[in-house]
């Protein structure tokens, strides 16, 4: 586990900046049933705390009420994937409007300005009872770039091969 301090670190990193001002995250939850969700969701970062907004009516709520505990990942489509990977608990805060953050989640789409007039209306239409913002605040992060960071279970493969590899160069000079 990270402290609030490494994760604070972490999420300031130039890269993390980088993949919190993207699009998409994938958000996992559990469901009632107990068994693990994973949904593709647009998102907004406000330096502090991470912002879904969702249908009042989406299932996904229903389950965050029961267990607010979530994971998100953010990730790149290119090799090496860049990868920021995030835990933390949904709070639920019911909006009688369409929240700032949604729309401000969907700024990067190429739009020209009477596209993004038509959909803003569609989107005023769509929610026009409110929406919900789900808001999580990260209590854990790690990032992986595959260059100065590496999946944990990958650094522990690197560290038991450099051991072969030196008790193998010990062997070697011992048998001269």
């Amino acid at each position: 586990m990270t402290t609030p301090d490494e994760t604070t670190e972490i999420l300031n990193r130039p890269l993390s900046r980088e993949l919190l001002a993207r699009d998409l995250t994938r958000l996992a939850y559990v469901a009632k049933d107990g068994t693990p969700r994973n949904v593709p969701v647009g998102f907004s970062w406000n330096g502090a705390e991470i912002v879904i907004c969702t249908a009042k009516n989406a299932p996904k709520l229903a389950h965050l009420r029961e267990n607010p505990a979530v994971a998100l990942t953010i990730d790149t489509e290119v090799h090496p994937p860049k990868m920021l990977l995030i835990r933390g608990r949904a709070e639920l805060d019911v909006t009688d409007g369409i929240p700032d953050e949604y729309l401000e989640s969907s700024g990067t789409y190429q739009m020209t300005a009477e596209q993004r007039v038509e959909w803003e209306a569609g989107v005023r239409s769509l929610y026009h009872d409110g929406m919900v913002r789900v808001v999580i605040t990260p209590t854990w992060a790690k990032l992986i770039d595959f260059e100065t960071t590496l999946p944990s279970a990958v650094e522990e493969l690197f560290r038991r091969q450099a051991e072969r590899q030196a008790s193998g160069s010990r062997s070697a000079d011992s048998e001269e």
